[in-house]
């Protein structure tokens, strides 16, 4: 079992930057591939970013390359997803999510424990 919360979400102007963070607990968490995802409403779940179990791989959707980063901090149970030149259509509730091997995915399905949210407000 692994319990994921994440913080850092708010409200900030388009071009700005947000820093999230998902703090893990339970199973062992340098385990594990993370994931970030996000849901705008109306619309199904994305992915955004992965990230192996070592941090050596990372993995992202084309709509955010360039503009997020996510890494991890084993020793801290914490994986962080830095976003940077934010955009309105950035817009969503951000979730992280575990799987419980250590490669990476950006399926939706491969990811066994999700944190609550956090909500990404960007204003034009």
């Amino acid at each position: 079992q692994v319990q994921l919360v994440e913080s850092g979400g708010g409200l900030v102007q388009a071009g700005g930057s947000l820093r999230l963070s998902c703090a893990a607990s339970g199973r062992t968490f340098s385990n594990c591939a993370m994931g970030w995802f996000r849901q705008a409403p109306g619309n199904e779940r994305e992915f955004v970013a992965a990230i192996s179990w070592s941090g050596g791989f990372t993995y992202y959707a084309d709509s955010v390359k360039g503009r997020f980063t996510i890494s991890r901090d084993n020793a801290k149970n914490t994986v962080y997803l830095q976003t940077n030149s934010l955009k309105p259509e950035d817009t969503a509730v951000y979730y992280c999510a575990a799987r419980i091997v250590g490669a990476v995915s950006k399926r939706f399905n491969d990811y066994i424990y999700w944190g609550q949210g956090t909500q990404v407000t960007i204003s034009s």
